[in-house]
């Protein structure tokens, strides 16, 4: 692959019309990382991966790629390369001939850009599949056909619109770790655009959370997730609660939350709900007459001690499990 390259987006900005899909963001991705963007459909996610690719057009602010601005290159000149939601595999040719095509959409001689697709695929684990047309192939193979497509024109940056969302939940989960090993192994940066928290937890060296077209926090993804800045993050992020003491709102982590007896604790409550989990439980309390909080518990300790829906109980933590949230 080609040197790495820092990409930097400057006051970014799209608008269709009145409506701001994106508001003047900025975000310097470090070479090699594997960051995804993250956040509810309409926040702006997949607006900002389309104008990094060149498929949408940049409104106002910039898109540099080592330092050269590549706000209005065409797609094929910026660097970058684009692996779609759908795939988008041509039904009619071969695997081979479908991660050749860029390199046929420039000129390269068949046998050549042949030889370099066979790489690719080598790269993917889908050497023996090269001569399937895509209906022919499971979910997970078509991904890496895709896969291997995008990176034939040797990008600097990939960029994934939600790859795993069309996959059943158990290769949702094998599919994380291949790109996680991919990329390591290209050593390129990745940008993912995902809803899905636990995917960006999981395959994510930093994450870009993006509400109303503005990023609303940003970094190194377990400094974002330990430390949630504002109630949309710590709520969006899952696995904290959101709670007003007297002195502001806090974020406590779900697993941080201890029951105890009501008389002793910072949260008196009453359980509303009890979800096995396997290794845990999920105990919901509604608390203060309407804010529900949950916290998960061990097997051990919930069947140690169980309790029943309806059953008052108290919330403690310890202090530093709590963080004071801005809004």
């Amino acid at each position: 692959m080609s040197q790495k390259l820092d990409l930097e987006l400057i006051s970014l900005t799209k608008r269709y019309g009145a409506t701001v899909a994106v508001d003047a963001i900025s975000y310097h991705f470090n070479a090699g990382t594997y960051a995804c963007l993250l956040g509810p459909s309409g926040c702006g996610k997949s607006s900002t991966l389309r104008m990094i690719a060149g498929h949408e057009n940049v409104s106002d602010g910039s898109i540099t790629l080592g330092g050269r601005d590549i706000s209005h290159l065409p797609p094929a000149k910026r660097g970058t390369a684009m692996m779609f939601q759908n795939y988008a595999l041509f039904p009619h040719l071969s695997v081979l001939d479908n991660v050749a095509f860029s390199l046929r959409m420039q000129g390269v001689e068949t046998a050549a850009r042949h030889a370099r697709a066979k790489e690719m695929l080598e790269l993917v684990d889908m050497t023996a599949l090269a001569d399937r047309l895509p209906a022919q192939l499971s979910g997970g193979q078509q991904q890496r056909a895709a896969l291997a497509r995008a990176l034939i024109t040797k990008p600097d940056v990939l960029l994934l619109d939600e790859p795993l969302s069309a996959l059943d939940p158990f290769l949702r989960i094998r599919m994380r770790a291949e790109l996680k090993k991919l990329q390591r192994e290209l050593g390129i940066t990745f940008v993912h655009v995902t809803h899905g928290q636990d995917e960006a937890l999981a395959l994510a060296d930093e994450i870009v959370v993006m509400n109303d077209a503005k990023i609303e926090q940003a970094g190194k993804t377990r400094s974002v997730f330990e430390a949630p800045k504002s109630a949309f993050v710590a709520r969006f992020l899952g696995s904290h609660n959101v709670v007003s003491m007297p002195d502001g709102m806090v974020a406590i982590r779900s697993d941080a939350l201890q029951v105890t007896s009501t008389d002793t604790a910072k949260l008196p409550g009453t359980i509303t709900n009890i979800e096995y989990q396997g290794t845990h439980v999920a105990l919901t309390a509604v608390v203060r007459g309407e804010q529900e909080v949950t916290a998960l518990l061990s097997d051990k300790d919930f069947f140690g001690d169980p309790k029943d829906l309806g059953e008052a109980i108290g919330l403690d933590w310890e202090a530093e499990a709590a963080h004071a949230l801005a809004s």
